[in-house]
């Protein structure tokens, strides 16, 4: 079974453009969680524009299912995760003035560096992800610096989709295959959505989990979240 992890970044964009606690952060994951989300995803950045540290707290003890935290791994957030525990840590080579991550890892250049920060997380028994592109070298080498799982950067995927869906996808399913070949567990994400998920999802079965954030909430608009929640998941079987 597809894993689907809500990344509720965007409840918390909104909650924060007037202050207060409107929309609730925790309540919306727990919400999440009640009509079938099978986890939740947070990417806190420095300037706190969405996702707070203090989110990531008050979520941590409340998730019943799983939690992923996503990030640089600057040392701050480092410090964070290794305090919050969390069941799975999403490493992306995002800078603190990136709007939303925009490409994988050059997990070859950043090997030592990548090796280091992994083998904390491991030892603090925090299954790792690497967020990468459809590059094989790109995936050997996160391999190689000890990563648990990978993480499929899919905007090339949903951009390419419209124009033909056998050519979106190829690159993504041969990746997959390398992934499983090197023992890597494989989660994808970034601009999937009700339009694009399922022929993903037929093309890879063995997906671990997919993160989604932004459609998923904008379509929650519409739909309502729980419908929402259960029409991705439909999508997963």
């Amino acid at each position: 079974m597809t894993r689907l992890s809500v990344n509720i970044n965007k409840v918390a964009t909104l909650r924060n453009a007037r202050g207060g606690d409107v929309p609730n952060v925790v309540k919306v994951a727990l919400d999440c969680e009640n009509f079938g989300a099978d986890g939740i995803t947070v990417h806190p950045r420095p300037d706190e524009r969405h996702i707070r540290k203090r989110d990531v707290f008050d979520l941590r003890p409340l998730l019943r299912t799983e939690f992923n935290i996503e990030g640089y791994p600057a040392p701050e957030f480092i410090d964070l995760v290794l305090k919050v525990k969390p069941h799975q840590v999403t490493l992306v080579p995002d800078s603190p003035t990136q709007l939303t991550s925009n490409s994988g890892w050059d997990t070859k250049t950043n090997l030592e560096f990548l090796t280091e920060v992994l083998e904390a997380f491991n030892t603090a028994g925090i299954r790792t992800s690497v967020f990468v592109s459809t590059d094989a070298e790109m995936i050997e080498y996160a391999a190689k610096a000890g990563a648990d799982r990978v993480e499929l950067y899919t905007e090339p995927y949903a951009t390419a989709f419209p124009k033909g869906k056998e050519a979106a996808v190829a690159p993504f399913v041969e990746a997959a295959k390398i992934a499983r070949s090197l023992g890597l567990g494989l989660n994808a994400g970034h601009d999937l959505s009700l339009e694009n998920l399922n022929y993903f999802y037929k093309n890879i079965p063995w997906l671990d989990e997919v993160s989604i954030g932004h459609a998923l909430i904008s379509d929650a608009l519409y739909l309502g979240l729980e419908r929402t929640i259960q029409e991705y998941k439909n999508c997963l079987r």
